[in-house]
């Protein structure tokens, strides 16, 4: 079993944790409704593809993060749940670049394939808004060595988690043909 790697100090970690996800939270909606028109010299687009490409590395991190926690190989689990925290934070960094530079697009699927896209959509979005807290929390049980009380939110936060990871590349498999 691993040792704690911080000092525990509930309150302070409480009130980081809820200023960064609202930091982060007010941020994406703000950023999101704003385009700044500048020729960059490539296709803004790229950063959609490589938020997608982020995501599904987050994705199988995850899924081997959760295969190794099984085999009781914690030192490789939280290597491997760094890496996930490390890359959705350059996602996220790579999402607000997309949004400001390209804008949005508008889904151009007619008949079924909407109702599929927006549920997938919208279920993404709503989770992608609650998950960071979550996961911040999850990661500092971890830290300050509270395993019993990480394992318990983990149950939780991994399958919301990759499930936003995966709907993330498919919410870009389903928009990408209809960049301009």
């Amino acid at each position: 079993m691993l040792k704690a790697i911080i000092q525990k100090n509930d309150k302070l970690a409480y009130q980081l944790i809820g200023v960064l996800s609202a930091v982060v939270f007010i941020a994406v909606v703000v950023l999101s409704k704003v385009t700044v028109e500048v020729d960059l010299g490539f296709n803004p687009h790229v950063f959609a593809t490589i938020n997608a490409t982020i995501n599904s590395l987050v994705s199988v991190l995850l899924i081997l993060a959760i295969i190794m926690v099984k085999q009781k190989n914690y030192e490789a689990h939280k290597n491997l749940m760094f890496g996930a925290i490390i890359l959705s934070s350059l996602f996220l960094v790579s999402y607000i670049a997309h949004h400001l530079f390209a804008g949005d697009t508008a889904f151009g699927g007619e008949g079924n394939i909407r109702y599929v896209y927006f549920f997938i959509l919208i279920s993404h979005i709503i989770l992608a808004a609650v998950i960071l807290p979550f996961i911040l929390l999850t990661a500092y049980r971890s830290l300050v060595g509270e395993f019993a009380a990480h394992k318990k939110i983990a149950r939780y936060t991994f399958p919301l988690w990759l499930y936003v990871s995966v709907t993330g590349v498919i919410v870009y498999l389903f928009i990408s043909p209809y960049y301009t």
